[in-house]
């Protein structure tokens, strides 16, 4: 991955996100052939993955305290790429261990295991708890791991990259300081909840 780190040796320890983390990866690029069919983004690279969910509009949206009034990473794949890159370099300075490892064990801790949908009785609207599909498991993880790097490195002497980095940490050591973490337990706790 980027010819500086092995992805043979890493391992995803959850068995229900084996089949959906894809570590065999070519190219980091794959102009969005894998995604016309509704279940052939599990096919992409994870860290492809991560790269286009940097690539997101966070414009009106208040994340980590703070309101975020521009377009901060859209469609510069480029830009993106090179944030992940550096991330990686600082991962394993910080770390001392395989990036790409610790990025699949941050998704594994950042992945909810059931939320919340609503189910209408009668006229009347509840909330019951449902089992997350491995895909979307994926997907939360993701998403709020990129918009945490995001509303860190915004309106911060923090670039992305080291914001990523930081994220990715706190992610794969559970730590509740993760923006991801703290939407993953919240996430959960409602679920439970609705039980």
């Amino acid at each position: 991955m980027f010819s500086q780190w092995d992805i043979s040796k890493v391992a995803v320890s959850d068995p229900g996100l084996i089949s959906y983390i894809n570590l065999k990866q070519l190219a980091l690029h794959t102009h969005g052939r894998k995604s016309a069919k509704q279940f052939e983004k599990s096919e992409m690279g994870v860290v492809e993955r991560l790269i286009n969910s940097i690539m997101r509009s966070c414009s009106g949206k208040k994340i980590g305290g703070k309101m975020i009034r521009h377009r901060f990473g859209c469609g510069k794949k480029t830009t993106a790429i090179r944030a992940v890159r550096d991330a990686f370099e600082e991962i394993e300075k910080k770390a001392k261990e395989n990036p790409i490892q610790v990025l699949v064990r941050a998704i594994e801790n950042a992945a909810p295991r059931e939320e919340t949908t609503r189910v209408k009785f009668g006229g009347i609207t509840r909330h019951i708890a449902v089992d997350i599909s491995p895909q979307r498991r994926i997907d939360f993880a993701l998403r709020n791991i990129a918009v945490a790097a995001l509303g860190k490195a915004y309106k911060s002497k923090k670039s992305r990259a080291q914001a990523l980095a930081e994220e990715i940490i706190a992610a794969a050591s559970d730590d509740n300081s993760s923006l991801a973490i703290q939407k993953k337990n919240e996430v959960e706790r409602v679920a439970k909840g609705a039980r």
